[in-house]
Formats: structure tokens, sequence, C-alpha cells
């Protein structure tokens, strides 16, 4: 499965490419340059978000995981840039727990691109499936100013 590698302010991120569609970004994966197109649009979408141009990517996506995390997926797609939902809200929007949506959240394969960083606990932050924990999603949120007391 190819891969490419774009170097940016929260680090190396590795994105993995699939049957035509986006399966996982990891952080300081190991270095790789397959050029595929996709791959090449996911590189440039993904620097032009990480430097405020871009506000919703366009990407296909294949996620892998269950009906749930399926559909929790597509809920944090749904949220639009610079906005939040607590784990509860999704929980309600899908009629389930916030446990689940909490582990569904961390299960994501493609954080950023599935903005999980946009989903909060009731109380706070929550966790973050990406690397560097709720360092990285605080980063993202201030960027996005989805978070108007950390701006």
């Amino acid at each position: 499965m190819p891969v490419a590698d774009i170097d940016t302010w929260l680090g190396r991120l590795s994105i993995e490419e699939t049957d035509g569609a986006l399966t996982r970004i990891q952080w300081n994966g190991p270095p790789s340059q397959d050029k595929t197109p996709l791959l090449a649009e996911a590189v440039r979408q993904i620097g032009a978000y990480m430097s405020g141009d871009l506000k919703t990517f366009d990407l296909p996506l294949a996620p892998r995981g269950g009906e749930l995390h399926q559909a929790v997926f597509r809920a944090m797609l749904a949220i639009p840039y610079g906005q939040t939902r607590t784990y509860g809200d999704l929980a309600r929007e899908l009629g389930t727990y916030g446990q689940p949506i909490g582990q569904a959240c961390g299960a994501n394969p493609l954080p950023i691109v599935i903005p999980c960083h946009r989903i909060l606990s009731a109380n706070g932050l929550g966790g973050y499936s990406g690397d560097g924990g709720t360092e990285t999603k605080i980063a993202l949120l201030k960027l996005e100013g989805g978070y108007p007391f950390l701006v």
C-alpha cells in the first residue's frame, strides 16, 4: 500500500492509501514518498489545512472500523471547521452512550482529516487519537478557532 509523508508543525505525518482511498494517518511512520495522485492531493490538502488555508477536506476515505465506528466517523466529518461537539452530543445523535463514542474517537485512523479533535468531553477537552494527545488537540482547536478560551 502506498504511503506518503508530509512534514508539518505537528511533526511528520505518514498518509496511507489503500485501493484508492485514505486509510490511515500516523505520526512519524516509516519514511516513504510513494507517488500516487491521491497521495499528492492528500499532502497538498493537509499542508493547506495546517497553514490555515483549507477548511474542508475533499478526499476519498476508507477508515477501518465496525458499524458504530463508521457512524461516529461520519458524524465527526459533519462537524464544521471551527465548531465542536461533545461525546454526549454524538451519543444522543447516534442513539448510544458516551463511552462507545469516546472509544470510536480514540480508534480514529485518520486524525486531522476525520476531525476527532472537534469532540470534547462535557467538562473539558477529552482525549485525542493522534500523537501528542491533548496538546495536539489544543493546537488543532486553536488553528480552527474552535475553542475560544484557548485562543
